[in-house]
């Protein structure tokens, strides 16, 4: 393997993991007596603030933006972050993290339904077997035949996490090269903070609450320990090891590591809070993560047999010019999903 792909798997496995914290840390905080809104922008405003030094510090001229691409930035924000933050937070104050994982994880499929029927890309069967598989996962998950025993609010923020996720990928199809992908994700994550500013009303938050012990399960720990893991783990390294990590790895590789984020949601759940999945919703998260790996796969695979498409994931045929870098990056807490269009791919 060569070694930028090697550093690219080990970035894209940390990325991951570091991505699996945010939903059992977040529920503590919740369990505290923040409110879901109160944790996304306690969450997004730290990480604003400290990604903002560190470009300033490492990559200042990241943070200029086109005036044409401000639009662009503005829904970035609103969508990939203020809008998929605030529903996933939301559904895991109400379900298990592990399903708030895996509900999430039905975007990739909801973005193949769009390019598919809206705008008629003829998708490889294996990319519908895929999706197939991965709405019968999400049956398993929610036990369908128990007439819906999780909570109903619960799953409609899940879907509704699902959904802003789809939105924000066929979205990024209009990033191109003059946007830097540090820069868009710092924007992203000060506009989104600014978002939902009028909603939390920040100066009344319970600031108390982040500096008093909090209960992880049976464990409890410092306030500031959670919080601070939270911020700097859970969002700045994971953002910045996942960018890191696409510009080095092909596409097939980089849609099998994003899978682990949900296992490690569930292990990390389960350590931390003693949350645990049954047997169905187990056998159904299985499904939901080889339907979702199969349709984007093929996919993949798809795009390898075209000229020049086994090239490097954000590497132009012939050059070593950025190509349409920040597609992979999401404000949606590492899912990725790649399709080829008749224009261009979305990642």
């Amino acid at each position: 393997m060569p070694r930028s792909s090697a550093n690219g798997l080990i970035l894209a496995v940390v990325s991951a993991l570091c991505f699996g914290f945010s939903g059992p840390l977040a529920r503590s905080l919740i369990d505290a007596g923040l409110s879901p809104s109160q944790v996304v922008w306690t969450r997004l405003a730290g990480a604003a603030l400290v990604l903002l030094l560190v470009t300033l510090v490492s990559k200042p001229r990241a943070l200029v933006v086109p005036r044409h691409r401000l639009v662009f930035v503005a829904a970035y924000s609103l969508l990939g972050f203020a809008a998929v933050q605030a529903f996933y937070y939301a559904t895991v104050a109400r379900l298990p993290v592990g399903i708030a994982s895996l509900l999430e994880y039905a975007a990739p499929v909801l973005v193949l339904a769009w390019v598919g029927i809206v705008r008629r890309v003829r998708l490889p069967r294996a990319a519908l077997i895929g999706a197939v598989l991965a709405i019968g996962g999400l049956a398993c998950v929610v036990e369908v035949w128990q007439g819906l025993r999780l909570d109903g609010l619960g799953l409609i923020l899940g879907f509704a996490t699902a959904a802003c996720a789809a939105v924000y990928f066929l979205l990024s199809q209009d990033a191109g090269k003059d946007v830097d992908p540090l820069g868009v994700l710092t924007w992203g994550l000060i506009g989104a903070v600014v978002t939902l500013v009028p909603l939390v009303r920040p100066w009344s938050l319970p600031w108390h609450l982040l500096t008093a012990d909090l209960a992880l399960g049976e464990r409890t720990l410092p306030g500031p320990l959670v919080v601070g893991w939270l911020i700097i783990v859970g969002t700045v390294i994971a953002y910045i090891t996942g960018i890191a990590a696409v510009r080095r790895l092909s596409a097939a590789i980089g849609a099998t590591i994003a899978s682990l984020e949900v296992v490690a949601s569930v292990v990390i759940a389960w350590w931390l809070l003693g949350q645990s999945l049954g047997p169905f919703q187990l056998l159904g998260g299985a499904l939901v993560l080889s339907g979702a790996l199969s349709a984007q796969l093929a996919v993949a695979r798809t795009r390898s047999a075209e000229p020049g498409g086994s090239r490097p994931v954000g590497v132009e045929p012939g050059g070593a010019e950025p190509y349409e870098r920040g597609l992979y990056e999401r404000g949606t807490r590492g899912v990725r999903v790649r399709i080829t269009t008749r224009s261009s791919p979305i990642d």
